[in-house]
């Protein structure tokens, strides 16, 4: 029986001092400290990648991206993701919980910024070549800051990170324009959506129920919902049903039937309809691509 990884950020630190923040080079990550990246997996932190030479795919939640040089990921707590990468392979690699963040700043979170703000926003930037190597220089900053034991580290790196933040912020939302989910009149309750979502997937599916909860009517919702992302409130729930879905396939832990019940499907036959329906293909259709 095969199961997916859900990595701690303790499991890349010495088990001698509680850690929060990482920082590597993407081959020496590899080689050290991660070797089954082509393995489906998880974190529970915040994870930010530059890609300098080479090439390859990064998969995250079952969406494909091309990686190049230049390629800048960021990569929220509990998505799924796997990369298959060439043998040439260079950049550089930091992840840090949220606490590590939030601590240091008393009027923004690492959620203000679009690419963690939410899952609907794309979790990649292609660089130009000039500006691939400013980033550079700053990952490569935080890189030897991480190594040193020089006064102020940790205020150094999060003021670099922070402006890795901030700089790759301009150029995602000058990219994407009108595709970015940030914050405005209806973001507050988007994002409560998402959260309430995250957390009652599995046994409410109503979108009604949801509109309770957040003391707006179903019919104001599915307005926000098509404002922010251009779905319908039941989309953004079934959606998140069938990536849980696809998520718990790949695991091969549970039976067809056992994921449907799970996710609140006491009929398979309709759960697996539904799956095709919204997922394009059968759940066994979708296994085969990944065996």
């Amino acid at each position: 029986m095969k199961s997916f990884t859900v990595l701690d950020i303790q499991q890349f630190e010495s088990v001698k001092k509680k850690k929060e923040f990482y920082a590597n080079t993407v081959e020496n990550h590899i080689v050290t400290a991660h070797k089954n990246i082509h393995k489906p997996h998880k974190h529970n932190f915040f994870l930010t990648v530059l890609f300098t030479h080479g090439s390859g795919i990064h998969e995250i939640d079952f969406i494909k991206y091309d990686i190049q040089p230049g390629t800048l990921f960021f990569l929220n707590p509990g998505q799924m993701h796997h990369w298959e990468l060439s043998e040439d392979i260079r950049g550089f690699i930091f992840f840090h919980t949220q606490s590590f963040y939030d601590l240091h700043y008393a009027k923004k979170r690492v959620h203000t910024f679009p690419f963690f703000y939410s899952v609907q926003n794309a979790p990649v930037l292609y660089l130009k070549e000039n500006q691939a190597d400013y980033f550079q220089n700053l990952f490569r900053q935080i890189y030897a800051e991480n190594q040193s034991e020089a006064l102020f580290k940790t205020p150094k790196i999060i003021s670099l990170m922070d402006l890795i933040y901030i700089e790759s912020t301009r150029l995602y939302i000058e990219k994407n324009d009108s595709e970015v989910i940030t914050q405005n009149t209806y973001s507050t309750t988007f994002q409560k959506l998402e959260e309430l979502i995250e957390a009652q997937y599995k046994t409410e599916k109503s979108p009604s129920k949801y509109a309770d909860w957040l003391n707006i009517s179903a019919k104001h919702l599915n307005r926000i919902t098509q404002n922010m992302v251009g779905k319908t409130t039941t989309d953004m729930i079934l959606e998140r049903v069938f990536l849980e879905a696809k998520r718990e396939l790949i695991s091969r832990q549970f039976t067809f039937s056992e994921i449907a019940t799970d996710l609140g499907y006491d009929d398979y036959a309709y759960f697996s309809r539904l799956f095709k329906k919204k997922c394009g293909e059968t759940p066994s259709e979708f296994i085969k691509r990944y065996k």
